[in-house]
């Protein structure tokens, strides 16, 4: 049996799922947790991943293995491949007014989605760049090369000790804000911008079954995929499907042969792992909406549900909106979260976490019709992520998304997702490998549109949206 490996470095945890390479089968898998925060050393996803491969049993006996990580994350290297500073990740919003400047130094927000396909914000790569130019100059001009979580990690399990030993995929590539995943290239002249005028050593962008390297042990390894194109993979999906994915943050995502173009800088161009394109909404503000209401009402997260199922549709105009970090989309990283039209008749902890899980997935509603408004086809909504085990959201997503809500029972979708490239490398073909998908609970209702027109009646009013 030839076993492949899938690693998932995500912003909390680092997951690992050994697979059986033909069929998918998970033989045993692993998992450590990462710190909290929004800017990491480096050192401890490499220790995080050390304890997930113990946990794991081991990777001595895979063929090969790919890594899927979160995107964005800005890893600085000096000429001898030390860690300049800590990584940002694409939560820290400290480069917001760099990525105002940059939009204003090109000329206009169409100008970049033209070029890269992604307006700057303050989670882009890009951004937090002209951030370290401006910040820490000294640190950029320590730093030799620039890579992402992903491109770090696999070149740590590779034998090579060079710079020119870094690679990365198209997907992650592409949430870099210098690399069009249109034109399949980086634009140098974007990176020279943002770091006011310095150059460096950037990864190799692999094709999708490129192998970019070997272990010590001699396995195989893959070019990798960021996070959501990871997931992509790993539930096969194709056009039509739209992928909403609630963790630490919520995504909204679509695969789709045709790159997308929105000076808006609502929609980014990114690429998935196989060669297409992969348009994606983003927001801040994920799953820990979910874990804000459960603190706030001192319940645990099956209380949550069993109280928002019991308010009425609406929560009696109750709205959340839940801007706890800032935003990204849209872009508002000063905003703060807010409560409107609290009145005797609402104040109860039914309506209250009811009108959490609404003003959640209103957000990531409006992040489907920005997809819609640039041609994505929904035949299929999947909800996966970390918020896709309460029952609450599951059921009052289709009365939201307006939809069908199919959801695959509980994975490591990202995890899966890099070991099915790890064996689609293995196996040298023009595809993937077909494996087993999991099986989907659907969940259906009534379209609630005045719950939509009563949050977008108020989430201007929120705090920061000027």
């Amino acid at each position: 049996m030839t076993l492949v490996a899938g690693i998932d470095s995500s912003t909390q945890s680092c997951k690992i799922v050994i697979c059986e390479a033909e069929t998918g089968e998970i033989v045993r898998e692993g998992r450590a947790t990462h710190p909290v925060g929004t800017e990491i050393d480096p050192a401890c996803w490499a220790k995080a991943l050390k304890e997930a491969t113990h946990a794991a049993g081991g990777l001595g006996d895979v063929a090969a293995l790919s890594v899927g990580a979160q995107q964005h994350g800005m890893v600085c290297i000096d000429e001898s491949g030390d860690i300049v500073r800590s990584a940002l990740l694409w939560n820290d919003v400290r480069s917001a007014q760099a990525a105002t400047s940059l939009i204003d130094d090109l000329g206009s927000p169409g100008q970049w989605a033209d070029a890269v396909g992604v307006v700057p914000l303050a989670a882009i790569t890009v951004s937090k760049l002209r951030w370290l130019a401006d910040a820490e100059p000294r640190n950029a001009d320590r730093t030799a090369a620039v890579c992402l979580p992903h491109d770090w990690l696999s070149w740590q399990l590779s034998t090579s000790n060079d710079l020119s030993g870094l690679a990365t995929d198209r997907s992650d590539a592409s949430g870099t804000g210098y690399f069009s995943a249109a034109a399949n290239d980086y634009r140098r002249d974007l990176l020279t911008l943002a770091s006011r005028g310095r150059d460096y050593h950037l990864p190799h962008v692999a094709a999708p079954t490129e192998r970019i390297g070997e272990t010590d042990w001699g396995a195989v390894i893959g070019p990798g995929a960021g996070d959501n194109a990871g997931a992509a993979l790993a539930l096969a999906a194709a056009e039509g499907d739209v992928i909403v994915s609630i963790g630490t943050s919520g995504v909204v995502s679509a695969v789709s042969k045709v790159a997308p173009h929105d000076p808006g800088g609502f929609v980014a161009g990114f690429a998935d792992a196989t060669g297409k394109h992969l348009p994606l909404v983003c927001t801040l503000n994920g799953a820990r909406v979910l874990d804000a209401g459960a603190s706030m009402l001192n319940v645990d997260y099956s209380e949550l549900s069993r109280l928002a199922l019991s308010a009425p549709v609406g929560a009696e105009g109750l709205v959340m909106v839940p801007y706890l970090e800032g935003e990204r989309t849209p872009n508002r990283p000063d905003a703060t979260g807010a409560v409107h039209g609290l009145r005797l008749a609402n104040s109860t902890p039914a309506h209250f976490a009811r009108a959490a899980i609404e003003g959640l997935l209103c957000g990531l509603a409006e992040g489907i019709d920005h997809l819609v408004s640039q041609g994505v086809e929904v035949r299929r909504i999947l909800l996966v992520g970390g918020g896709a085990k309460s029952e609450a959201l599951c059921a009052i997503a289709p009365s939201i998304f307006g939809a069908p809500v199919a959801v695959p029972e509980p994975g490591e979708y990202v995890a899966t997702g890099a070991a099915r490239q790890a064996a689609w490398v293995l196996a040298g073909t023009s595809e993937p490998p077909t494996w087993e998908q999991p099986p989907n609970a659907t969940y259906d209702a009534e379209t609630a549109q005045h719950v939509r027109d009563r949050y977008a009646e108020v989430r201007d009013l929120t705090d920061g949206a000027a």
